[in-house]
């Protein structure tokens, strides 16, 4: 198989774009797959780092708001969109794939439209409950809508040609086994509590972890997994410092970025952090309580419909970042992680929405599209 991979922006979106490219790979070896990104992007770097050829596309985004300088930046994106345009069309006569599919991100719109207007084969995999803009827009015209609920496919409107296939998991996060990651963490019996903001961090989070680690200065019962993100690397050691703890008066392990999630997801008991659709989809594939607090910084608030799906079955604690006081939400993380049957029935819960299978499904319904 060709196939062209469009997708961009955050991991939300890269991941699964990797995950359908290893399915293609895993079940024809011989496919040529070649990704469209931008090259100052994080998918330049996910993308490079297991192998596949990125083709650089410059692809901003719209500023919501009517201010001067977000008008000066909305024209300057929509020329980019002419000229990103006019060289996916270039790349694509050229390199004739079989499919492009788009996993999300502004730069999948340019590179899905052209693929359409060529009468090339499409579609599109929406990760999150609350479908984005270029879903919506990309809907009308490509050939195959690949949806990760019901809730999704009722809000994008195009049942005819939208299947459900959840959002696909690495195989890492599926296969890791929870023993052995606990004992190369060195967690041994303790409840472990794992908490991240994203890759570049949220500072709610690093709020709360701070003061869970007060909350439990001198105990050894709760082992903690932490990651600040990228922009709260300096600030994270000082609200340490203003609540009177450090790092050596808990049982833990920070870092800035959590490069073995596979690990720190199997050997959690409770997971504290926002709700994109990936991060949902493997809390379900691993079958963990969460605590959400859904960022308030994204478009239509997609990431509350996200953690949702979770807290609806009772399987997440889900707290609005408005509604919270993070002083009550640390007290209230503890005395979750200290109710070790509550957590094993949350995640059992969780595991009820798990598509461990997604990226299979995927590849059936692109095969299915493929052969007409």
């Amino acid at each position: 198989m060709r196939a062209v991979i469009a997708a961009g922006g955050t991991a939300g979106h890269i991941n699964p774009a990797l995950a359908i490219a290893d399915e293609i790979m895993r079940a024809e070896p011989g496919s040529e797959i070649v990704f469209m990104g931008r090259e100052d992007g994080m998918e330049n770097r996910l993308v490079t780092a297991k192998g596949y050829r990125l083709v650089p596309i410059d692809v901003w985004g719209f500023m919501r708001s009517f201010k001067f300088d977000d008008i000066l930046f909305n024209l300057n994106s929509l020329k980019l969109i002419v000229k990103s345009s006019a060289e996916a069309r270039k790349f694509l006569k050229s390199f004739k794939p079989d499919i492009v599919i788009g996993c999300g991100g502004y730069v999948s719109g340019p590179v899905v439209y052209q693929a359409s207007r060529l009468g090339i084969r499409t579609a599109i995999h929406e990760q999150n409950s609350f479908p984005g803009v270029t879903t919506r827009i990309l809907s009308r015209v490509v050939d195959l809508i690949l949806a990760p609920n019901e809730d999704s496919m009722e809000k994008i409107g195009r049942p005819e040609k939208t299947v459900i296939v959840g959002n696909p998991v690495s195989k890492a996060v599926l296969e890791a086994d929870r023993e052995e990651a606990r004992e190369r963490l060195g967690i041994g019996d303790r409840t472990c509590i794992l908490s991240f903001g994203g890759s570049l961090g949220a500072r709610v989070i690093n709020d709360i972890a701070a003061r869970m680690f007060r909350l439990c200065k001198g105990r050894d019962d709760i082992f903690f997994i932490h990651a600040t993100g990228g922009y709260d690397t300096k600030t994270f050691p000082a609200e340490l410092e203003e609540e009177g703890v450090s790092l050596d008066d808990v049982p833990c392990r920070v870092s800035v970025y959590i490069d073995d999630m596979p690990d720190c997801l199997a050997a959690s008991d409770l997971v504290v952090s926002r709700s994109g659709a990936i991060t949902i989809s493997e809390l379900a594939a691993a079958g963990k309580a969460s605590y959400l607090i859904p960022s308030p910084n994204v478009a239509e608030n997609h990431q509350y419909f996200n953690a949702l799906t979770l807290s609806s079955r009772g399987a997440a604690v889900l707290e609005e970042e408005k509604d919270m006081d993070p002083e009550k939400t640390a007290a209230a993380v503890i005395s979750l992680a200290e109710d070790r049957e509550q957590l094993q029935l949350m995640g059992e819960a969780a595991r009820t929405i798990a598509a461990p299978e997604s990226s299979a499904k995927i590849y059936e319904n692109i095969k299915a599209l493929l052969r007409g």
